[in-house]
């Protein structure tokens, strides 16, 4: 089971699914995003995210892409590496969640028990 999460420029969560340990990052991305309204914000996201697909669909919506080529791209983006150091609160969320065993153990095998273990673990980011 994959945890997908979206933060505030603090790194907060905001919003987050869960989706099999199978599927590729990129098929959660358009739904993650959907309910935030995206003009004038940076989207950072690893390789796994990149998709020109994706990509235009958040500047369609106003949003700039700082999400890194894969190695085999046949047409690189230009990357603000600075901009993308950033990345690492959504690193740090994930962190701060493991601090919780049972995030972290997974003790809870039913997708339902997961997610109110991940909310609570969220809900403890935003108090501590």
């Amino acid at each position: 089971m994959k945890v997908h999460a979206v933060t505030d420029g603090l790194g907060n969560p905001l919003r987050f699914l869960l989706s099999s340990g199978n599927r590729n990052d990129i098929c959660m991305a358009q739904t993650l995003l959907e309910p935030f309204d995206l003009r004038g914000k940076l989207i950072l996201a690893d390789k796994g995210y990149d998709s020109n697909q994706f990509v235009h669909w958040v500047e369609e919506r106003g949003g700039i892409v700082v999400i890194p080529s894969r190695i085999n791209a046949r047409h690189p983006r230009p990357t603000d590496w600075h901009t993308y150091k950033e990345r690492h609160l959504v690193e740090n969320l994930f962190l701060k969640l493991k601090n919780n065993r049972r995030f972290a153990t997974r003790y809870e095998k039913k997708a339902l028990y997961f997610h109110a273990v991940v909310c609570l673990a969220c809900s403890l980011v935003w108090l501590l």
